[in-house]
């Protein structure tokens, strides 16, 4: 079973129609909010495709904070993002608001090769109609659009990508992503429950440590049915289904309106400065 408490993730705290609405979740057209798997797969679904991955605040230095006031005020009410932490976290708050139950699970990236990573990813798992999903809106290009189910053999496809759940020694389950040379593990996590506290922790890791691959640079991402996008430093990539990718460079001056117009992500005069002089500057 999920572990979980009430209010564990600050759901009572979330306004819950400000977020359907940033989301473009319409009850009328997408159904009423209940604890099913309907509910669960719809609004995860707008979540991911309304709310974009990036990292723009910890390239310019900026502290992340995870409480709630602060994640509605900058995922809800602007048209910023964030990376794993925030939106898994504002992903949490407004699934324990339904109902579901919910807890947290840290994972080990496995798209780097052959290393071995720390445990700096944060993800979700939602108990729903007797059995446990994987839920992620936050691993970026490469992430699922919707709940995997958290079994060993499932798969699923979702708008032409497949993912599966792989299980391996001392109960490491391994989310998977069908590419055309075969299946490619994307992240390992053990059933340990983590809680807000240890967002927090690896949060401070992958917004402040040297080693953190999220300092001086711009990362944007977003997943999507037929197209993923990434932008990474100056390099912005597409892939298709069937893993062509294309790429282009991103100048200084095309960097706001590319993450505009390509990851709906709206800057301020001061960010938009900070992120452009970043960028120039090629650190």
């Amino acid at each position: 079973m999920v572990e979980g408490e009430s209010g564990l993730w600050s759901g009572d705290e979330l306004d819950l129609d400000a977020y359907l609405a940033r989301i473009g979740y319409d009850i009328g057209r997408d159904g009423e909010l209940s604890t099913d798997l309907r509910t669960l797969k719809a609004v995860h679904r707008a979540h991911v495709r309304s709310i974009p991955f990036e990292n723009l605040d910890v390239a310019l230095g900026r502290q992340v904070p995870l409480d709630l006031k602060s994640l509605q005020a900058k995922l809800v009410g602007r048209r910023r993002g964030g990376y794993c932490y925030e939106q898994n976290s504002l992903l949490a708050a407004a699934l324990e608001r339904i109902g579901f139950p919910v807890a947290g699970r840290g994972a080990r990236n496995r798209t780097r090769g052959a290393a071995l990573l720390p445990v700096t990813h944060a993800l979700l798992v939602v108990q729903v109609e007797g059995e446990q999903w994987l839920a992620d809106a936050g691993f970026g290009w490469q992430g699922p659009l919707e709940p995997v189910p958290l079994r060993e053999g499932a798969s699923v496809e979702q708008g032409g990508w497949s993912f599966g759940v792989g299980a391996e020694d001392e109960g490491i389950h391994v989310l998977r992503s069908l590419r055309p040379h075969g299946w490619t593990d994307l992240y390992a996590f053990s059933p340990q429950t983590l809680y807000p506290g240890d967002f927090t922790v690896m949060n401070h890791f992958s917004s402040s440590h040297p080693e953190s691959r999220f300092l001086g640079q711009v990362v944007a991402q977003r997943p999507g049915a037929g197209v993923r996008r990434a932008l990474v430093r100056e390099t912005l990539t597409s892939m298709g289904t069937d893993g062509a990718t294309e790429e282009r460079v991103v100048t200084a001056a095309e960097l706001a309106a590319t993450l505009e117009t390509v990851f709906g992500i709206e800057l301020d005069d001061e960010e938009r400065a900070g992120l452009e002089r970043l960028h120039a500057a090629g650190v």
